[in-house]
């Protein structure tokens, strides 16, 4: 909304410090406090569930809970009176490329330090989570004549994925509290390659329970076995390998040695392999099996063409040539938004559907609701990403609240915020779908049946069958943006 007005009326309707505050905010909140607690959750849920396991030391979890989530009271802010009341800024120091800023003696904008310890307490509760997993998957192994199961192994790797990745944020925001204190001194661009451990792993911690879920409903969906377990089993382990040592993927444009910077381009492209492979056993397993629509299998085929469609904008992303003309740009946030919009969120709508019936015994209020969200999440993300690429390409760079009038940028960023305008609205219509769920939705009798059973049930009361939305389309919804489109453009031009 800051973006659009800029370019339709060349005012802004919020101040700068709660702009950046509220783009930090919005990652912390979304990346950490939401997509990881969720995932952990499902994790336990569904692994535990599969593995006939009973949890231990629960108290231990708790813990964790309890304190990566008072983490978050301190990140928000502006209810810290430090160093002055209603520090709106606070919450722009978020991402640590900008290191050194809000450490005394380093910047002449300092933040509160609940800030870092905030970030601490995560990184605690963080580890308690992982820790608290791993554990129970080695007493599965152990009690296991057979391997664990594909869903299982990637909710393994991923942990582990957690527990290193995690490490270089955990090092970088140490480091940060014993500078803010004058314990010892800093050195801006190590602390920023300590924290882009995370900041890179992080895109592979939210996608991997996408990818558990593919593997886990794709075969039972098309009622065929896996193509290749073993390559599946191969897959994870190479995720895990190369997710995490990529630090200054995002660093090309620092004063660093050129063969560091190509050995990175090399570990970025590696991380191609274990999607290719995944990709290829995915088409595999599904070759010749009859599609069935409804809302579970619908969002993992878009969970598992998106993550094509957004890793090539990744992989580009990766070259150092392009880069360059990329670089810190639009087209930054296109890719990792390509990510979450398409294959990380899908595949979360995916396994929602299920297991919202199984933990509240009761079944969708209405499949209706769930189409209309569908087309109307998937439409408005499709706006928001073009925009972001389209201006990404034409050189804008991200957080840019004002920028040239082109009709180029005006068209983007008018395009991206209707995007996020129709998404955010039929999301709310699945939040509306949920709560009516929850007061009236009819009993779902699933008590007793296997996870497998659950989804057969949920799929066939989901389904696309009697359901009429006239004039909707994938076509005619790819025609009325492009419509749309090239009027802003036409309309900024005549301007």
């Amino acid at each position: 909304i800051q973006e659009a007005s800029w370019g339709l009326t060349q005012s802004l309707v919020i101040t700068s410090q709660e702009y950046y505050g509220s783009i930090t905010l919005h990652g912390v909140r979304d990346l950490f406090g939401f997509a990881v607690q969720l995932e952990v959750a499902l994790f336990i849920f569904l692994s535990f569930r599969l593995l006939n396991l009973q949890p231990k030391a629960k108290w231990f979890l708790n813990i964790g809970f309890i304190l990566f989530n008072i983490s978050f009271m301190l990140l928000e802010g502006p209810i810290v009176a430090f160093p002055s009341f209603n520090d709106n800024y606070f919450g722009a120091t978020g991402w640590y490329y900008m290191n050194p800023i809000g450490i005394p003696n380093y910047s002449q904008y300092v933040v509160s330090p609940l800030w870092f310890i905030g970030y601490e307490l995560m990184d605690i509760g963080t580890y308690i989570f992982v820790i608290w997993l791993i554990y129970h998957y080695y007493i599965a192994s152990r009690g296991m004549k057979e391997k664990l199961p594909i869903f299982a192994v990637f909710a393994l790797m991923t942990s582990l994925m957690i527990a290193i990745g995690w490490s270089g944020e955990t090092a970088a925001n140490t480091w940060d509290i014993l500078a803010y204190y004058g314990i010892v001194g800093l050195d801006p661009i190590a602390n920023q390659i300590a924290f882009w451990i995370l900041g890179h792993s992080i895109v592979y911690i939210v996608w991997m329970p996408a990818i558990a879920s593919m593997y886990y409903l794709i075969p039972m969906l098309a009622n065929k076995p896996l193509y290749s377990d073993k390559m599946a089993r191969v897959a994870a382990l190479l995720y895990l390998i190369f997710s995490n040592n990529v630090p200054i993927h995002h660093l090309y444009m620092v004063d660093l040695p050129v063969s560091v910077k190509i050995l990175q381009e090399v570990l970025t492209y590696a991380v191609v392999v274990p999607s290719m492979l995944t990709f290829f056993n995915l088409w595999a397993t599904v070759k010749g099996a009859t599609f069935k629509p409804n809302l579970i299998s619908v969002w993992i085929a878009i969970s598992f063409a998106g993550a094509i469609g957004a890793g090539v904008t990744g992989i580009a992303n990766a070259d150092l040539a392009f880069d360059s003309i990329i670089h810190n740009s639009m087209w930054v946030p296109a890719h990792f938004h390509a990510m979450i919009f398409w294959s990380i969120v899908p595949a979360g709508f995916a396994t929602l559907y299920y297991v919202v019936p199984m933990i509240t015994g009761k079944m969708w209020y209405s499949a209706k609701m769930g189409w209309i969200h569908m087309i109307g999440y998937m439409l408005g993300t499709v706006m928001v990403d073009v925009g972001f690429m389209d201006i990404g390409l034409a050189g804008l760079v991200r957080r840019a609240e004002i920028y040239p009038l082109t009709p180029t940028y005006v068209a983007g960023e008018v395009v991206s915020a209707i995007g996020a305008a129709i998404a955010d609205l039929a999301t709310l219509l699945w939040l509306g779908n949920l709560v009516l769920t929850l007061l009236k939705g009819r009993n779902a009798n699933v008590e007793g049946l296997s996870v497998g059973d659950v989804v057969s049930t949920v799929a066939m009361q989901l389904g696309s069958e009697g359901i009429s939305l006239k004039g909707i389309s994938p076509s005619n919804i790819l025609v009325k943006a492009k419509s749309f489109t090239k009027k802003i453009k036409n309309l900024e031009i005549i301007k």
